[in-house]
C-alpha cells in the first residue's frame, strides 16, 4: 500500500465517520474531570474488538486524538485538569476565562493542539531514523534523570513566590508516589501494616482530589459569580498572536515529538518540560504574564502534549515498545488483529504504518474542526451556576476516582487530597507539583533502582562516560542552581520581605 492508497482509503465514507466518532467521544470524554487518555484507550479496546482492523485503527486513533486535546477545556473553564498533561494548560488557561477570556484561551489551545499534532507527523516522517536513534540512547540512568528535571520543574510552576514552596510541594509528590510495593524488590514502603497502601496511591484519585475536590471546596462556599463567559464569543485567536509564538510552538513541538519516542515518557513530561522551558525562553515582556494567563505558555503547552502523540507511535509501531501508557493500549488493539509490530512489521504488513499515519493525519483534522463545535456546548454546561454545577461535578470526581481501580478507597484517597490542596491553596502553596511528583516519582525510583544495580562495581569514569545522562545530569545541576539563585532573590526583594511578614502577622 502506498501513501496516496492510504490516504484515500482513510477518506472514504465509513472510516471518516468511524474517525470523527472516535474523536468526538474522546474530546468529551477528556473533558470530564479525571478520565484519562489512557483510561479512554483502555476501556475502550473491548468495543474497538468487534471492529475490522482498519475501523478499529481509526476509531482508536481518533479517540487517542480526541482525548489529548479534550483535557484543556475542564482545565481552561473550571479550573480542573481532564488529563494530567493538561495541568500546565490549567495553570494559565483558567487565569485567561477568570479574565473573561475562556474562548480565546481555548481557541489558542486548539489551534496550538492541531499544529502539535501535525507537527508530530511531519517530524517524523521526515525524521525516522535520527529521532529513533536518539531516543534508543535512553536507558534507565537517563530516563531516570529527565525524570528528576521534570521533578525539578515543580520550583518553577511556584509563580509569584519563592521556587522553595514548589519544591515542598513536588516532594510531597514524591513521598506519595513511593507508598507501596516498589517496583524491583517489591519491599513495601509507607504501608503501616495498612493492606489498601500495600498497591500504593493511584495518581488519578490524587490529580481529582487536588484540583476537582480542592475546587468544590473552594469556590462552592463564595457567592461570587463565575467570571467564565456564558457566551463563546470570538474563538478564532487573532492572526498576529499565531505568528508572534510560531517559534514557541516550533520548539515545543520538536520537544513533544522527541520526549514522545521515548518510552515511558509520556505527553506528562512533554507539556512540563515544554512549559518550563518556553518560561526560560520567554520574552521578558511576555514572562511576566506566566501563571498568571500567559498564551504563550498556554501554546507550548498544548503543542508538546499533541506533538506527543505522533513522537509515541515511533517506538510503539518501530520498536514494539509503547511510547506511553495509552499507546500501550493501541499496541494492544493492534494485538487483538493479530497485527505483530516490530522491526518486521513492514514486511509482515506491508503499508500499515502508511495507514496508521494517514489515519492519525485525518484524526488531527476531524479534532481541530470538532472541538470548535463542541466548545459552545461545553461553555454553556460549565458556566452554569456553582450551587448547581459544582454537586455535578462531586460525582464525577467519585466516579473517576473509583473507575481506575474499582476501589473505594480511592474514592477517600481523592476527599483526602481534595483537603490537602484546599488547604494548600489557603497557605499559597502550589499543588500542580504534587501531581507532577505522584507522576514521575515512579519512573525515578524505577529507573535509578535499575541503573544502581547496572552501575554497580562500575568506576566513575564508567558512568560519565554515558554521554547523554552527564548531560541531563548537568541540566538538573542548572535547574537546582536558577532555583537557588531566585529563591535569594525572591526572599531580598522587598515583595518577598513585604510576603514574609504577612505570613508572619497570619
Amino acid at each position: 500500500m502506498s501513501v496516496w492508497e492510504a490516504v484515500s482509503l482513510v477518506l472514504s465514507p465509513g472510516l471518516l465517520a468511524m474517525t470523527l466518532a472516535g474523536v468526538s467521544l474522546g474530546i468529551i470524554w477528556g473533558a470530564l474531570p479525571g478520565l484519562s487518555t489512557t483510561m479512554a484507550m483502555g476501556l475502550l479496546i473491548g468495543l474497538s474488538a468487534g471492529m475490522s482492523q482498519n475501523v478499529a485503527i481509526c476509531f482508536m486513533l481518533g479517540v487517542y486524538t480526541g482525548s489529548v486535546f479534550g483535557g484543556a477545556i475542564s482545565a481552561v473553564l473550571i479550573n480542573i485538569p481532564g488529563t494530567p498533561d493538561a495541568v500546565p494548560t490549567m495553570i494559565e488557561g483558567h487565569q485567561l476565562a477568570q479574565r473573561g477570556e475562556g474562548g480565546q484561551a481555548l481557541g489558542t489551545a486548539i489551534l496550538a493542539s492541531f499544529l502539535g499534532g501535525l507537527m508530530g507527523i511531519v517530524i517524523l516522517v521526515a525524521f525516522i531514523p535520527l529521532v529513533l536513534t536518539f531516543a534508543l540512547n535512553f536507558r534507565s540512568w537517563e530516563m531516570f534523570l529527565l525524570a528528576v528535571i521534570g521533578i525539578m520543574v515543580a520550583g518553577s510552576m511556584s509563580a509569584g513566590s519563592m521556587p522553595l514552596k514548589g519544591w515542598i510541594a513536588g516532594w510531597i509528590g514524591i513521598l506519595v508516589a513511593l507508598v507501596g510495593y516498589d517496583s524491583i524488590h517489591s519491599v513495601p514502603r509507607f504501608t503501616f501494616g495498612t493492606m489498601a497502601l500495600y498497591d500504593g496511591i493511584s495518581y488519578v484519585g490524587v490529580l481529582i482530589g487536588l484540583f476537582g475536590m480542592a475546587e468544590i471546596l473552594r469556590t462552592l462556599p463564595s457567592r461570587s459569580k463565575p467570571t467564565i463567559p456564558s457566551k463563546v464569543g470570538r474563538v478564532f485567536p487573532p492572526l498576529r498572536r499565531l505568528v508572534r509564538y510560531a517559534p514557541s510552538a516550533t520548539r515545543s513541538g520538536l520537544l513533544g515529538t522527541v520526549i514522545g519516542a521515548i518510552p515511558g515518557a509520556g505527553a506528562n513530561v512533554a507539556s512540563f518540560l515544554a512549559y518550563d522551558i518556553g518560561r526560560r525562553r520567554a520574552r521578558p515582556e511576555d514572562k511576566a504574564k506566566w501563571g498568571k494567563g500567559s498564551y504563550d505558555a498556554l501554546v507550548c503547552a498544548e503543542t508538546a502534549n499533541n506533538a506527543n502523540i505522533g513522537g509515541s507511535m515511533l517506538p510503539t509501531l518501530a520498536l514494539g515498545i509503547p511510547g506511553n501508557a495509552a499507546a500501550a493500549a493501541f499496541l494492544a488493539a493492534l494485538t487483538l488483529k493479530n497485527v505483530v509490530v516490530g522491526p518486521t512489521i513492514e514486511l509482515d504488513q506491508p503499508g500499515l504504518i502508511y495507514f496508521i499515519y494517514a489515519a492519525l493525519f485525518v484524526a488531527n483534522m476531524l479534532m481541530y474542526a470538532t472541538a470548535f463545535v463542541l466548545i459552545a456546548p461545553c461553555v454553556k454546561l460549565f458556566s452554569m451556576p456553582r450551587g448547581i454545577l459544582m454537586p455535578l461535578i462531586l460525582p464525577l470526581c467519585v466516579i473517576g476516582a473509583y473507575s481506575v481501580k474499582l476501589s473505594i478507597f480511592d474514592v477517600w484517597i481523592m476527599f483526602a487530597a481534595g483537603v490537602v490542596g484546599w488547604v494548600m491553596t489557603i497557605f499559597r502553596f502550589p499543588v500542580a507539583p504534587v501531581v507532577l511528583g505522584v507522576i514521575l516519582a515512579p519512573l525515578a525510583d524505577e529507573n535509578l533502582r535499575r541503573s544502581l544495580l547496572v552501575f554497580e562495581d562500575k568506576s566513575l569514569g564508567f558512568i560519565l562516560s554515558q554521554w547523554i545522562g552527564t548531560f541531563l545530569a548537568i541540566c538538573v545541576l542548572v535547574v537546582i542552581v536558577e532555583g537557588v539563585v531566585r529563591a535569594i532573590r525572591s526572599a531580598r526583594s522587598p515583595e518577598g520581605k513585604a510576603g514574609a511578614g504577612s505570613h508572619e502577622t497570619a
